[in-house]
Formats: C-alpha cells, sequence, structure tokens
C-alpha cells in the first residue's frame, strides 16, 4: 500500500495536498456537529495526526463511530492547517477504511492507565504506547550512532560467535548448549566424555562476551568491534540485570588503557549528542513523564570532562566521606551500585573513569601493572546508572598471561587459540564493552532495565 509516513506529513512545509496515511487509533472523540477527530499514530514519530472525518463519509456511522484505540485504518484525505490548539495541521479524511477491529471490552491499552509490570505481561502490545514507542526509537538512534562512531574512526564491524567453548568472564553463569537428552544437563561423574555424543563434542555455551574473539580480529585488522547479544545465567530479579542483553565491544591494537578511556568517553559523548539532536519529542516526553532532569543529565555528560582517579583513590574518598552506605567500601571487594553513584551522583558530579583495580577481583586477561597488586583495568560510570562500561588494556605478555590464568583456574590448554595470540606478533591492546540496555536506561531514565528492551529475558520469564 502506497502511503505517507506521518513524521513525513508533520514535517511538510507546505500544509496542502491530499495525503494518504495509515496507523493505529491512539483516541476518537465525536463533536455535536456530526463530526468525529481521530488521533492517528503510525510508530514514525511521537506525535498523533488529527483526521478529521466528517459525517458525511459513506462508512461513517457504520465504521468511524465505532473507532477505539488499537484499531487500525487507512485515510486518505487533504492536509489543512488547524485551527485547533497545540497542532498547526489536520487531515479533512475524504475516506477512512477500516483494516483491523479492536475490541474496546478486551484490548487492553485504552483509556485506562497501564502500570510497567502489567505491560510486561503483554510485551507484544506495549510498543504501541507512548512510553514503549518513544524507548524504540531512542534504542535505534542509539544503534545506528554507534555504528556510525566506530564506522567513522575506521573500525571495522565483526560478528562474533553466539555458541561458544569459552567463559570469558570466568562468572561461571553460562547457559549451556546441547543437543543431548535431559542427563547433558548435568555432566555429574562422567565430566567431559559426555559431550563427546554432543554435537559439538565438546561442552558449549551461549556466549558472555565476543571480546576475547574481538582480539583475535583486532591483532590482524588494528581496530574492530562488535554489537551483538550476549546472555547471563544468573537467578537475579533485580533492575539492572537481563539474562539475554546487548553488548558494544570495541578492541583496538597499539593502544593502551588511557586511549581506551579516551575512545569510552569520546563515544559516551557522541552518543548522547546524537540522541539530544535526534530525539527531541520523545526526550521531551521522558523529561515530562518519566524522569525530570534527563535532558540536562545527557547535555552534561554530552559536554563533559569525565572525572579520572584510581580504584584506590574511589574507595580511600568513599570511606572518607563519612557517608552511611548499606555496604561499607573495602579495599579488595567491588564497588556496589550505591558507591558508583554516590561518586557520580555526590563526589564528582557527573561521570567517573576508575582504573587500576585489585587484580585478584579482575579476569585473567586484564594487564598486570607494574605495581604487580593492580591491573589496567578501568570503569565508566554514569550518574543514575552507576557503570555503563567496563574494559581494560589486554595482558599481551606471554608469560604473564600464562601467570594469570593459572592464578584464576583457568586452564591454558582450554584456550590455546587465545594463548597464541601472545606467541605470534604479540602487541599491546585494549577495549571495552558498553551494556547497550544501560545506555538506553541513562538516556530514557527508564527506571527498570526490563523495560528498555523489547522482550526481556529474565529468570522464568521467556513467554514471547
Amino acid at each position: 500500500m502506497q502511503r505517507e509516513l506521518i513524521r513525513a506529513v508533520l514535517e511538510r512545509q507546505v500544509l496542502r495536498g491530499t495525503v494518504r496515511v495509515a496507523g493505529w487509533v491512539r483516541t476518537r472523540r465525536d463533536s455535536k456537529a456530526g463530526v468525529s477527530f481521530v488521533a492517528l499514530n503510525d510508530g514514525s514519530c511521537f506525535q498523533n495526526l488529527q483526521v478529521v472525518a466528517p459525517d458525511n463519509l459513506d462508512n461513517y456511522a457504520s465504521e468511524v463511530r465505532r473507532l477505539h484505540p488499537g484499531c487500525s485504518i487507512v485515510v486518505t484525505g487533504e492536509l489543512t492547517p488547524s485551527p485547533g490548539r497545540g497542532q498547526d495541521r489536520e487531515v479533512r479524511a475524504s475516506q477512512v477504511r477500516v483494516l483491523g477491529w479492536a475490541d474496546p471490552e478486551v484490548y487492553p491499552l485504552g483509556k485506562q492507565r497501564v502500570s510497567f509490570e502489567r505491560l510486561r505481561e503483554i510485551a507484544h502490545l506495549r510498543p504501541r504506547t507512548n512510553t514503549f514507542g518513544a524507548v524504540t526509537r531512542v534504542r535505534n538512534c542509539l544503534a545506528r550512532s554507534a555504528h556510525r562512531f566506530f564506522q567513522e574512526r575506521a573500525f571495522y564491524y565483526i560478528h562474533t560467535p553466539i555458541i561458544t567453548g569459552s567463559d570469558c568472564e570466568g562468572a561461571g553463569a553460562l547457559f549451556r548448549v546441547t543437543t543431548l537428552g535431559p542427563e547433558g544437563a548435568n555432566p555429574g561423574e562422567h565430566g567431559a566424555d559426555l559431550y563427546r555424543g554432543d554435537f559439538f563434542g565438546r561442552q558449549t555455551f551461549l556466549t558472555v562476551s565476543g571480546q576475547l574473539e574481538a582480539e583475535a580480529y583486532a591483532c590482524a585488522l588494528g581496530r574492530v568491534y562488535t554489537f551483538g547479544p550476549t546472555f547471563r545465567a544468573e537467578d537475579s530479579n533485580t533492575r539492572r540485570h537481563l539474562a539475554e542483553f546487548w553488548m558494544i565491544e570495541p578492541e583496538v591494537a597499539f593502544a593502551d588503557l588511557n586511549e581506551n578511556a579516551d575512545l569510552a568517553c569520546d563515544f559516551l559523548r557522541f552518543l548522547c549528542n546524537a540522541v539530544l539532536e535526534e530525539c527531541s519529542d520523545d526526550l521531551a516526553f521522558f523529561e515530562e513523564r518519566i524522569a525530570p532532569g534527563v535532558m540536562d543529565r545527557l547535555q552534561s555528560v554530552a559536554t563533559s570532562d569525565f572525572t579520572r582517579m584510581t580504584y584506590t583513590e574511589a574507595v580511600d574518598l568513599l570511606a572518607r566521606d563519612g557517608h552511611r552506605f548499606e555496604f561499607s567500601p573495602k579495599y579488595g571487594c567491588d564497588l556496589q551500585s550505591e558507591h558508583e553513584r554516590y561518586l557520580t551522583e555526590t563526589a564528582c558530579n557527573g561521570p567517573v573513569v576508575l582504573t587500576d583495580y585489585p587484580r585478584e577481583i579482575k579476569p585473567f586477561y586484564m594487564r598486570v601493572n607494574e605495581d604487580d597488586r593492580t591491573v589496567a583495568a578501568m570503569d565508566v560510570l554514569l550518574p543514575g546508572v552507576g557503570e555503563i562500561i567496563g574494559g581494560s588494556q589486554r595482558e599481551e605478555r606471554l608469560e604473564m598471561l600464562l601467570v594469570r590464568m593459572r592464578e584464576t583456574g583457568v586452564d591454558p590448554d582450554d584456550y590455546q587459540w587465545y594463548v597464541d595470540l601472545r606467541r605470534f606478533g604479540t602487541v599491546p591492546h585494549a577495549g571495552f564493552g558498553l551494556g547497550f540496555e544501560r545506555m538506553i536506561q541513562f538516556a530514557t531514565g527508564m527506571a527498570n532495565i526490563r523495560d528498555v528492551i523489547p522482550f526481556p529475558r529474565t529468570p522464568r520469564n521467556a513467554e514471547f
């Protein structure tokens, strides 16, 4: 069907001419003069287009007067200036054709307000709401902008495996992939022998990160990045965790930790600027209805010099400031969300880059610093969400990598190909991972991470 997007109609400079639009009815009200006013939305923008349907339409009494939220229609008519407040144009319909009805008695998105919790139960319909339409457009903007950022800087986009035999993070919270029967769910006393009859002949999992494979390509092509789904089998029902989420992971050869941090800060500034420039209507909605101050927060990061401090300095600051935390900050422990937010929202009043973490709390692939106590790791923290980026300079020295593998309980034989990168033309290199959904949370002010991904995967929830 030939139609014009509502966004294009609303952007027209000349408010005249015949248009044909299609979409879903948001509201319909009838005047005493025998005219119906229909608010129509097709998802192309936040704003609705008002359709004025006069009672001389052939199907006015039989269909137009029966339209309710959720019905889909095609409208042909004349674009004209509107005398109504809050709008400068409307479509005077010459034809309204109903494509699909929505029974108001059972359609869950009628006039009554629906909670976010209830919307998660009807995730197939929630994109039709103002909130989730806006989230989707911001998500699209951020995805497009992420690709633009790296493509403009001579990065190659690569696709790393979703099925993998390695646990990059060493956390052990992985989803197993197998073609075996129920007995394959727990190796038990059979150990590795059980998997000889499996599809891949060994244990395999859904990936927790594409980093290790991206390192192989960075050590050949210089600059690469991945953008894809990752999986964690953590039995967690917090507002910050998903079992399936998306990560953006660049890897850069011939780069150290400082260059890595510079790239991360530039990336975040770029994303914030893009959303501010391209999603103004959606951001205005979030500002008014969801998170007052979200636009100022984006603007602040877009123009900010990120505060940089070491992990040790951060722990000292948290300990001496006298603030009462639920979990006392201690050297050698991961910072909690409350610590991260205090650093960004109170102590530094802006984004923070933390570096040089104790080696015992970080994975084997992070480069050991000269003090032999810390590694060249970094976390980037943003106000409102805490950690949004984690990265490091990678350990490029063969002997030290082997030491760290054994130190963290990783068998080098299981990562022979990764060790080979240090044997054959090793170079300093670095990279990071950005949690894409957390970036969307920051940009929209949405409090729960389940509300910024189309179909959330959480413990005991995979209905859609």
